[in-house]
């Protein structure tokens, strides 16, 4: 996946100068709060966040139960891609786990922007390739990994980060009950 990053970021430092100003002027710095939602169920997800630094969970309610579905750490994108795309009301939430900043583009902003300046264009096709690299690399690990290579990978990953995030958050990441969760972690 760091492959695919470095050759966003090198994208980015080839950018013609106008294009990069254009970036600029509709992509905000923010701080949020540990706690803090970026986003809310049922809003119109009108902003992606590019993190800087910290780490944010996307998680949605299902029979009145938290589910994690995504950690999102340093380089990653936090967004609802459905609701993002589709201009429409999201089911999930994105919150932050710890303290964020973000660089925040907006939705109405980067479509105009990419009329004029065609190389956004393929940005935005770079991050959505990376976005579903990420998704289906998510889905092969499910799929073929055991619960225990799931939890080894992901503080082999993030180690300095998941300090930070809770076990409920990590067990519900990982597809797996919090007792199975202390049971792994009693055998590593």
């Amino acid at each position: 996946m760091s492959n695919y990053l470095d050759k966003i970021d090198a994208y980015i430092q080839r950018l013609d100068t106008e294009s990069l100003v254009a970036l600029a002027r509709i992509s905000t710095k923010k701080t949020f709060r540990k706690g803090d939602f970026l986003l809310r169920q049922n809003q119109n997800c009108s902003k992606s966040y590019l993190i800087e630094n910290g780490v944010v969970r996307k998680f949605y309610w299902n029979d009145g139960k938290e589910i994690t579905t995504e950690l999102l750490f340093e380089n990653d994108i936090a967004i609802s891609f459905q609701s993002y795309t589709l201009q429409q009301p999201c089911r999930e939430m994105l919150q932050a786990l710890t303290d964020v900043n973000v660089s925040a583009t907006d939705y109405e902003a980067f479509q105009k922007a990419k009329k004029n300046y065609p190389k956004l264009v393929v940005l935005d096709l770079m991050m959505t390739e990376y976005y579903t690299i990420w998704l289906e690399e998510r889905l092969f690990q499910f799929h073929t990994l055991s619960a225990t290579d799931r939890y080894l990978m992901l503080i082999k990953e993030h180690p300095h980060f998941i300090q930070h995030v809770s076990l409920t958050h990590i067990a519900s990441y990982l597809g797996i009950s919090l007792e199975t969760l202390s049971r792994i972690r009693a055998k590593i």
